[in-house]
Parts: C-alpha cells; sequence; structure tokens
C-alpha cells in the first residue's frame, strides 16, 4: 500500500483559471478582466487585504452544484464575489500547497465561507447553498502576472 504523503502529493492535472474578477471597493460590483497583475499584496486594483485571504479562488466544478442547491439555473461567477474561477483541480487538495502559474506562486492558507450577502445575491437559503462549496483563500507568494486561461500546477 501507497502511504498517504504520496497519495496527497499527485494530481491527475493541472487546473485552468477560467474567470478573473476583482473587487474595486467593498460591496462593489465585480469587474471581469481578462488580465491581472498579481501583486505582493494582492490583485492590482481588488480591495482585498495583503495576507492570507489576499486571493480568493473557487472551482468551476462548483458553480452548477451552487445553482442546483439556490434552486437557480445557473450562477455567475461574479455573483459569488471570488477572485479566480479555476477548473480541473480539486481545489480543497491544494490546501497548505503552492499553486504556480507562470512566475506567480500563491499558497492555498483555507477555505473562504460564503457571507450573508449570498441571502441576497442567491436568494433566501443561498448562504447554505454555498456551504462547502464557497471556495479557497491564498496568500501571494511571488508577485506575477495571471490570464484566463492560464495553467495552475500544483508545486510538490
Amino acid at each position: 500500500m501507497e502511504p498517504l504523503a504520496s497519495l496527497t502529493a499527485r494530481f491527475p492535472r493541472p487546473g485552468r483559471v477560467d474567470w478573473i474578477g476583482l473587487r474595486p471597493a467593498r460591496k462593489a460590483a465585480m469587474q471581469s478582466v481578462p488580465r491581472i497583475d498579481i501583486l505582493d499584496h494582492g490583485l492590482a486594483g481588488d480591495h482585498a487585504r495583503p495576507g492570507k485571504r489576499a486571493v480568493t479562488l473557487i472551482q468551476a466544478e462548483h458553480l452548477p452544484v451552487i445553482a442546483t442547491l439556490a434552486g437557480l439555473p445557473q450562477v455567475a461567477p461574479e455573483t459569488l464575489r471570488r477572485n479566480l474561477v479555476i477548473s480541473g483541480l480539486n481545489l480543497s487538495a491544494t490546501r497548505n500547497r503552492i499553486l504556480t502559474t507562470g512566475t506567480a506562486r500563491l499558497r492555498i492558507t483555507g477555505p473562504c465561507a460564503p457571507c450573508s450577502r449570498m441571502e441576497e445575491a442567491l436568494g433566501p437559503g443561498g448562504y447554505n447553498a454555498m456551504r462547502g462549496h464557497g471556495g479557497w483563500c491564498a496568500e501571494i507568494l511571488t508577485p506575477g502576472t495571471l490570464a484566463i486561461g492560464a495553467i495552475l500546477t500544483v508545486e510538490v
């Protein structure tokens, strides 16, 4: 039998950046952008504070789950107020790991819980529809540039 550390270090494929969004101010409408500079304190133009919650990520595969649980036909990424939508990579398996894209490096620090605004955004029960699917927070280790379509790999 293989050791657990060996199993948890393997990922079947890299992830892909499907969407990038900025929150220019608290409660401001999200702005979708095709490319962004990742600075040492956060995404250029985003209001997030530096540190463990500088960037928020959510899996593209969770958007239809959240929509189903909220009783909606679909949910747009900007509704959920996360910075990056990533497909093809199980983000929950990357906790405390480093994701790289080009020269940029991010460390997944922990889950990003839904906020009470999801009741307004998704309707009654929206908060609970997102629980367990709210995404992940990351800190920036190395600045760089990120664009839609960029590949994210997990450092081993």
